[in-house]
């Protein structure tokens, strides 16, 4: 069976079940993802998410249910759902040896690109990455190897991309640096589906966000639709202290802040 797929949604998900022997890790799970958004899937370790990931990539089937990419059927199309999909999965997929450029090249010689060159040039200005583009890899930072794998990910304009965990093990430098990497898919349009289960990264990232919990869909909403779930907080007037991450980015810089302006330091000093 192949789901309907109305006019402006992306990815459409019906009824989809997984079972790995015992285990039932999915158990009718439904959404859509409209085109051009950031969907998230929030849920914890063991909650489906790569699962579903692995389903609607094509890697693995469901026991039941139905899911569509752009209106092709994961289980009857999966040759038209490749061609409209691209995967990041939660390790950064780069070859060390080579640089930045010739990662980027390699990719787009295999997708048989016109211009690779141009392309893989076009790609590392995209995501900052020109002055870096002749290093090898194995100088990168974390989160300058994600976005050379978001990068790669990109060549051939797939119109659909999955982002499973992109931002496991990085540190919080990094992962700023690779929310705007996905914040600038959506802007060029790309729609995004997003695993984690990091709760500000879903808060910061996305249009829409699904809980889900065992397998199954708790809860799917914008963040101001969930927040409504919960009675009106009370308003109580207090001191503001900074949070952990302001202290971080004053102290190291970036994200706005300059430098470690207004941190006091240790200035004691010896002879």
């Amino acid at each position: 069976m192949t789901p309907l797929a109305p006019q402006g949604i992306a990815i459409s998900v019906q009824g989809l079940e997984k079972s790995f022997k015992d285990v039932h890790v999915l158990q009718g799970v439904d959404f859509e993802v409209a085109k051009g958004s950031i969907f998230a899937l929030l849920g914890s370790n063991g909650a489906g998410k790569t699962t579903i990931v692995k389903i609607l990539s094509t890697l693995l089937k469901s026991d039941a249910g139905a899911a569509a990419v752009l209106g092709f059927d994961v289980a009857s199309q999966p040759g038209k759902v490749r061609e409209s999909i691209s995967l990041t999965g939660q390790f950064a997929a780069v070859d060390e040896i080579l640089t930045g450029r010739e990662n980027l090249v390699l990719v787009g010689k295999l997708r048989h690109v016109a211009d690779p060159g141009a392309v893989a040039d076009g790609l590392l200005d995209r995501f900052s990455l020109s002055e870096a583009g002749s290093r090898k890899v194995a100088t990168y930072s974390g989160g300058m190897r994600r976005r050379l794998d978001i990068s790669m990910s990109l060549i051939g304009n797939p119109p659909v991309i999955f982002l499973d965990e992109p931002t496991t093990g990085l540190d919080p430098q990094a992962r700023i640096e690779v929310w705007a990497a996905v914040k600038e898919l959506a802007g060029h349009g790309t729609t995004v589906l997003l695993t984690t289960q990091t709760l500000d990264e879903a808060e910061h990232l996305a249009d829409r966000i699904a809980i889900l919990h065992e397998g199954r869909i708790i809860v799917n909403g914008t963040l101001a639709e969930l927040k409504a779930l919960l009675p009106p907080v009370k308003v109580e007037y207090v001191e503001k202290q900074p949070t952990l991450e302001d202290v971080f980015f004053a102290l190291v810089g970036g994200n706005g802040h300059n430098g470690s302006a207004g941190i006091p330091r240790d200035t004691t000093t010896t002879d």
